[in-house]
């Protein structure tokens, strides 16, 4: 069977565009294999080449073999012409000859012939460079008639250990990886070269540079497209045997003699197909297989055949004298750490799999790159992994869904553990992308002592391709941008800009904004394979230090008493009918909010210190989960009650309205207050608030938070409210664009942004806690004429969590799947003083780190700043300004 191929080429490469297949009957005598190797010296300038070639021949054909000869040559594709009738004799570098058969006789199991050649000055293959040849090997008869022909792009490069490293072509590069699956959202597991290369695009666009096949080989294709474009690959064996783990009546097939010759059948099919890949610098033996004999004979076989790549396997603990690489997965950074750390292990530690992207995760990946940024050991890792697994699937009323395991009916299944990857089905980048581009970016940026300091991660590309801009930001408005000059710098090697010779030193050091940010962007000159001219590469922003004071203005308050009256049950507080404000004394809290007559709230501010769950919070396969230990305590549930109401006015023209809330379990009845005022077992949180009202609208609330001691860990501390659904324009002054959470907030940039209600969801295929914003400093919802709610951290307290979303936190807890979701008939805020980082060490355990957990037994204590907005209101001059003392 033959396969035919229409080529296009990028960027001087052929990319196949489409293929179809035919039979046909094959010469008698004809090539059935080749290997290509190239050892390089020392210096990498000279790569001695050999080809070994297998023919084989019809038994009775045989007796021509000796008279036939084998010619090799190496083609340099960028002398080549995209013309493919061109002359290619220009780009003709050696003609492999063929080398004498060793002293000896020919090598026992190896029939056919070594050609050989040497290459001067060669152009290596690296991720960063994936610099390719044309390989054509020929077969001809004594005549000098051509009777078959072989070709494939073949790359030189080296791969080797060193101490507690892994070089290639020297260098210690380091794996900046993700795991992949093959899936179509369409058709499954069958492949398209469109969606191969739409994943090598975007891999490449985020600063991924390795793939790590998990858990079988792929499409010969996608081989022949990571060589193209630059991706490292581990190449896995088909070898999984995860199921024996949940028996004690069987042996791991490794441990099994009567399994020996299929597992490694699976292994030199592998090796034996895919050996002339440049792409491929490691072997891996399989997935969860545990470890034993047969593991021992499989890495015994490659490193006979391939001594030019390393092995890989976890299996065993990840530390067998069956892999060349200390590769676990889901390790903790500090176990990480003392295995780097540890004298007796010269191997280096790449994480087969790490941060489980499992809905709204990747909390905690900036921890694992500090540390493999700044240890010699930790050589990088593979995020499990690359895409949802959900496939499209259209219901009866015509709605289309990404469907999960038992969404066809099928049992059993693992319900949505497909879907855990960084990219949607249909490859729509999750919002944690922009963290593993960030701290995936090969040009590092910092600031220390007042010096800029500009590093090329790279190996062997320079920055002579790459244009650096500035942009300086006060208080989220622009003061200057502008590009400026770095000396082209060599791989490995830093720039420092003393700050006071940088473009932008005048502007900073003049500027009275209460917070100023650089932010610093580096960017292609010129197209790539994978992305257009101005395309970012690496960024960061820095908080700069204040060289002048901030003075706030002070806002002058006119003299003319508010009007406070009790209707009901309620308490109205206006001024002049610019706005007005009901305070509802029964549940002490505020129940409506008028600018102009314009309805703000639908419903009142209270305590909130319960989230959705994530797919991290739920995760408890070897102990409670966060959601259960929530459950049980009854954080979703919770009833305020409020005691000790009252409202003043006091002689500065404000009122003062003053409650306490008690939280308990809301299965129970209500308590009367002198049951409230005790130190009852059933009260779960103690919240002492108090609210200030001004004649400018402002109202300041101070809140003191006591949860019950023996509580689990807190999802948030904060408050929520309802807004009016036609609030539906938001602008924030604080981390973004896009979602971001305390421990994923590294790529985040602090800045004024915009969007609608329904931008600000994040429709994770299963629904829970999402679309937050971090460290914002005020935010403000808006309807289509301008008014609105303003609302700011106050005093000492630190910058807040904020969402807002048509979905409530119980809607996104009750649906099981994006499509089910239904709207409210309003917008739920959350304005927090703290939230519990997502996680994503792994998706079974809990592990959001330590310095992202709320616990129970600490006080909070936090002030907000609201306030009613109108068409001509100003967010920053609000956000700017202080309420006199």
């Amino acid at each position: 069977m033959v396969l035919i191929l229409k080529i296009k080429t990028i960027g001087g490469c052929p990319v196949f565009t489409e293929m179809c297949y035919y039979y046909q009957s094959r010469r008698q005598i004809f090539i059935t294999d080749y290997f290509f190797k190239a050892t390089l010296d020392e210096n990498f300038r000279v790569a001695d080449i050999e080809v070994e070639v297998e023919i084989d021949s019809h038994k009775q054909d045989r007796e021509h073999i000796p008279t036939l000869s084998i010619e090799a040559t190496l083609f340099d594709n960028s002398k080549s012409s995209d013309d493919l009738n061109s002359d290619m004799s220009a780009a003709n570098i050696v003609n492999l000859k063929t080398k004498p058969e060793p002293k000896g006789g020919p090598c026992h199991g190896f029939h056919g012939y070594v050609l050989g050649g040497k290459v001067e000055n060669p152009k290596l293959w690296s991720s960063e460079k994936p610099n390719l040849y044309t390989l054509v090997v020929l077969l001809k008869d004594a005549n000098g008639k051509l009777i078959d022909c072989e070709s494939c792009q073949v790359g030189i490069r080296n791969v080797v250990l060193a101490h507690k490293q892994m070089l290639v072509n020297g260098s210690p590069v380091v794996i900046r990886g993700v795991n992949r699956h093959e899936h179509h959202p369409r058709v499954g597991k069958t492949n398209l070269e469109a969606c191969m290369i739409k994943d090598l695009v975007l891999m490449r666009q985020n600063n991924i540079n390795a793939v790590r096949n998990s858990h079988y080989p792929q499409h010969p294709r996608w081989y022949e497209l990571c060589d193209i474009f630059g991706l490292y690959v581990i190449d896995e064996a088909n070898i999984e045997t995860h199921g024996f783990d949940e028996t004690s009546h069987f042996k791991h097939p490794t441990l099994e003699p009567i399994w020996a010759n299929s597992m490694l059948d699976r292994v030199v099919g592998m090796v034996e197909r895919d050996k002339n890949h440049a792409c491929i610098i490691i072997w891996s033996l399989g997935n969860e297989a545990s470890y034993g004999p047969n593991h021992s004979a499989m890495s015994g076989w490659v490193r006979g055949r391939d001594p030019t790549r390393l092995i890989h396997y976890e299996g065993g603990g990840s530390r067998t004298s069956s892999t060349d690489i200390i590769c676990p997965m889901y390790m903790r950074v500090w176990d990480i750490l003392k295995i780097a750390n540890d004298p007796s292990e010269n191997r280096p530690l790449i994480l087969c799999e790490y941060s489980h992207a499992m809905g709204n995760s990747n909390g905690n990946i900036d921890a694992y790159w500090k540390a493999i940024d700044n240890t010699m050991g930790l050589q990088g890792g593979f995020i499990w992994d690359w895409v949802d697994q959900g496939l499209l699937k259209e219901d009866a009323d015509g709605s289309k869904s990404w469907a999960y395991g038992g969404d066809f009916g099928d049992t059993p299944n693992d319900l949505n553990f497909c879907i855990n990857g960084i990219v949607w089905p249909d490859r729509t980048l999750h919002p944690a992308v922009n963290e593993v581009k960030y701290l995936y970016q090969p040009i590092k940026i910092s600031l220390v002592d007042n010096i800029l300091k500009i590093e090329n991660g790279q190996f062997s590309e320079t920055t002579e391709a790459l244009d650096f801009s500035w942009i300086l930001h006060g208080d989220g408005s622009v003061l200057g941008s502008g590009s400026f000059s770095v000396p082209n710098l060599a791989p490995q090697s830093s720039h420092l800009i003393n700050m006071e010779s940088s473009p932008w030193f005048t502007l900073w050091s003049t500027c009275v904004a209460k917070e100023t940010f650089l932010s610093v962007h580096v960017t292609l000159r010129d197209p790539t394979r994978w992305a257009k001219a101005g395309h970012v590469l690496a960024s960061a922003q820095l908080c700069l230090p204040q060289t002048k004071g901030f003075v706030p203005h002070v806002i002058a308050l006119s003299k003319s008493p508010l009007i406070s009256e009790q209707v009901g049950d309620g308490v109205i507080i206006s001024k002049n009918h610019e706005w007005q404000i009901k305070i509802n004394s029964q549940l002490g809290t505020i129940d409506s909010w008028k600018i102009n007559n314009v309805e703000l709230m639908s419903k009142g501010i209270f305590p909130c210190f319960w989230r959705a769950p994530t797919d991290n919070d739920n995760g408890g396969f070897y102990t409670k989960s966060y959601a259960t230990t929530w459950r049980e305590a009854f954080l979703d549930n919770v009833s305020f009650y409020s005691s000790q109401f009252s409202v003043k006015e006091l002689p500065d023209h404000t009122v003062e309205v003053s409650t306490t809330y008690y939280g308990l379990p809301g299965h129970l009845p209500k308590p009367d207050d002198a049951a409230l005022s005790e130190a009852s077992e059933s009260v779960l949180f103690r919240v002492h608030m108090r609210c200030r009202i001004y004649e400018s609208g402002d109202v300041i609330l101070d809140y003191e938070v006591n949860p019950k001691s023996d509580l689990p860990p807190l999802p948030r501390v904060g408050v929520v409210f309802n807004a009016e659904k036609s609030l539906n324009h938001v602008t924030w002054y604080g981390k973004g664009p896009f979602e971001c959470y305390p421990d994923r907030k590294a790529a985040a940039h602090v800045g004024v942004y915009e969007s609608s209600v329904e931008d600000l969801h994040v429709p994770y295929i299963v629904p829970g806690e999402c679309g937050g914003r971090a460290d914002v400093r005020w935010v403000a919802l808006k309807n289509a004429d301008g008014f609105g709610l303003f609302a700011s951290t106050h005093g000492e307290s630190p910058p807040m969590q904020v969402s807002a979303s048509y979905y409530g936190a119980a809607e996104l807890d009750r649906a099981t799947h994006q499509h089910k979701l239904v709207k409210g008939d309003d917008i739920e805020v959350h304005l927090d003083h703290r939230h519990m980082g997502v996680g994503g060490d792994d998706s079974w355990t809990p592990c959001v780190h330590e310095e992202y957990l709320l616990p129970p037994a600490a006080s909070y204590r936090f002030s907000l700043r609201l306030r009613p907005l109108s068409p001509s209101s100003s967010c920053h001059d609000i956000y700017s300004s202080q309420l006199p003392n």
